[in-house]
C-alpha cells in the first residue's frame, strides 16, 4: 500500500483534531491515502466517523499499543 502523506495529531484536542485532518486531506488528490496518528478516546471515536460522513474511506485502524492509533484514510472524490 502506498501512503501519500502522514499527520500526527496525538497532541491535539477535539474538535481541532478533525479540522487538522480535513485540511490535510483537502491538499491531497482523490484516491490518495493519508496516515493519521491519533489518541484513543474522543479523537478515535469522532475523527473516523466524521471523515466517512464527508465521503472519505477509512479502511484501517491499528492499535499502536501505546495509547495511540493509526488510521488510514483514502481521500474521497470532489462532488
Amino acid at each position: 500500500m502506498n501512503i501519500d502523506n502522514t499527520i500526527d495529531i496525538t497532541d491535539v484536542v477535539c474538535p481541532v483534531t478533525y479540522v487538522k485532518v480535513k485540511v490535510e486531506l483537502e491538499d491531497m488528490e482523490p484516491g490518495q491515502v493519508l496516515s493519521v496518528r491519533l489518541n484513543s478516546g474522543d479523537a478515535l471515536q469522532n475523527v473516523p466517523r466524521s471523515l466517512k460522513n464527508d465521503g472519505h474511506r477509512v479502511f484501517d485502524v491499528t492499535d499502536n499499543e501505546d495509547g495511540t492509533y493509526t488510521i488510514l484514510v483514502e481521500r474521497g472524490r470532489d462532488d
